[in-house]
């Protein structure tokens, strides 16, 4: 019930930061497929570009929404985690085709585990759809695994798996930025009455609790 609670008296901020974000992961995961043999040095620079930018707007989006959103933390923790790949990517372009799969697989498993916690949180808020998030999570989470499991599967067999990776985080972040809007008209629609009458519930059960 807090939670409900928190999203009627509070309004999502920049949900829009999420669909740019997921918009750069679509389109990385395009260039992994279209561009497969491409040298490992272009790829790490094209890599860390989108993770410093995708990482920095994943920040901003934490901290102006740390009152309004449940485990707000993770997020920051996993936006810090991608910029800091970015710059790591983008600091050594020469790195090797062993460590380019590890780094990008343990970025992207920390992100899926994420989106699977987001998941969660929306079925507490009663939203809709919440298992296709899930699910998307979850194949995320598969998909860098194996990344991690195997990185010397092959040059275009992990930009493949890379790519499929990719594309999901950015599926789910672009479907969750949809729902983060669709929850900041909520508290605009709800009549003040309403919006009370949560806040009595909410007092209620913390007396009850004390």
């Amino acid at each position: 019930m807090s939670e409900i609670v928190k999203f009627v008296k509070n309004s999502i901020k920049h949900w829009y930061l999420l669909l740019i974000i997921g918009i750069l992961f679509v389109g990385l995961a395009f260039l992994s497929f279209s561009r497969p043999l491409d040298t490992y040095l272009t790829l790490a620079v094209l890599f860390g570009a989108v993770f410093l930018v995708s990482g920095f707007l994943e920040v901003i989006f934490s901290i102006a929404n740390s009152k309004e959103i449940d485990n707000w933390g993770w997020s920051l923790i996993s936006g810090l985690l991608t910029l800091i790949v970015g710059l790591i990517l983008v600091a050594h372009p020469g790195i090797t085709m062993v460590t380019l799969p590890f780094i990008v697989g343990f970025a992207m498993l920390f992100k899926s585990i994420g989106a699977i916690g987001h998941a969660i949180d929306l079925k507490k808020y009663k939203v809709a759809d919440w298992g296709y998030l899930l699910t998307m999570g979850i194949l995320g989470t598969l998909f860098s695994i194996f990344i991690i499991w195997h990185p010397l599967a092959g040059g275009l067999a992990v930009s493949v798996w890379i790519g499929l990776t990719f594309l999901i985080i950015g599926l789910y972040s672009i479907y969750f930025s949809l729902k983060m809007r669709n929850l900041k008209k909520l508290p605009g629609k709800l009549s003040k009455e309403l919006k009370d009458k949560y806040e009595a519930i909410q007092k209620e059960i913390a007396e009850a609790s004390a």
